[in-house]
Parts: C-alpha cells; structure tokens; sequence
C-alpha cells in the first residue's frame, strides 16, 4: 500500500511540475511581419491610376503570406467563368460603382486551373446580389462566386485570406 501512494504521490508530482513548466514556458507569439499602414492618400493614387483601366493593383500579399490586399477596378465587364477557392476566402470592400455577383449555388463543369483554384461557365442555382459603394461581402471559400460589372464602373478592396501561406513563384 505504501508503495502504491509512493507511486500516486511521484506521478501526481511530476503531473504538477510538468504542468507548471508548460504554463511558465508559454508566451505570446511575436510579429510575424512588420505593420503596415496605408494612408488614405496612398489608396487614392492607387484609384487614380486604375480609373478607367480594368486591372488589380496589389497592395499586400506575397510568397508566404495567408494574406492579399489588392485594390481592383472594373469597368463594364463581366468574368468569362466563375469561379470557386478550395483553401481562400474572399472579403470585398466597396469603394465606388455598383456590381452583380451571383453567390452560392453548383459550379457548373469545374475545371481546376490551378492546385485549389476551379473554374467553370457559370453557376447553377445561385443567388445574385447587387452590391454598391460601402458594402462588405465575404465569400467563404468553397463558394462559388461571379462578378459582372456590365454597364458599371466598380472599384473594391479585395483581400484574400489563404489557409496557408502562398508559395513562392516557381522560377
């Protein structure tokens, strides 16, 4: 018996010093990258020059980051194909203009285009959505989204959240 409680008081003590050691050992994480801050005026010259352009100028975002903030302008036109992310969301922030998305629903014929990154001519079953300036809309990876800009000028803040960090360009 007193070989026993020997035992239960040796293993209770190491339990305690353990559990001690891990709560002493633990500490908040560090930066992983340096802050960054973008001044209202650095955003509107970023505006000025894609006025009129179709085209994303990024922002934010690079080879292991989970992380893209790209500011993107968009005048009467529409995606070719829809699309769907495997392992990213999207956050769209409306600057100026008006869109149509279409949200949800079946990817019709998907094609992957890139690892995670499907394709197809349109959605089946989804829901269209017109947004505006000031609107916020995020689309949960997995979800299939279309973007028509038709007879509107559009300009957003689009900021993509990777599962893991982007890879770094193959050379």
């Amino acid at each position: 018996m007193k070989r026993v409680m020997l035992v239960v008081v040796v293993v209770l003590g190491s339990c305690i010093l353990v559990s001690a050691q891990g709560e002493q050992a633990k500490t908040p994480a560090k930066p992983i990258r340096e802050v960054v801050v973008m001044r209202a005026q650095g955003i509107a010259d970023v505006q000025k020059k894609l006025q009129g352009l179709n085209k994303v100028e990024e922002l934010i975002g690079g080879a292991g980051m989970e992380l893209r903030v790209a500011l993107q302008h968009e005048n009467n036109t529409t995606a070719p194909t829809a699309e769907l992310h495997d392992a990213s969301d999207d956050v769209y922030y409306v600057l100026d203009g008006t869109a149509t998305l279409t949200l949800g629903g079946t990817l019709e014929s998907p094609k992957e285009v890139e690892p995670g990154e499907w394709r197809g001519p349109r959605i089946v079953g989804g829901q269209k959505v017109e947004i505006a300036k000031g609107d916020l809309i995020v689309v949960p990876r997995g979800t299939p989204h279309h973007r028509s800009t038709a007879n509107q000028d559009f300009m957003m803040i689009l900021i993509k959240v990777f599962a893991d960090p982007r890879p770094a360009p193959k050379q």
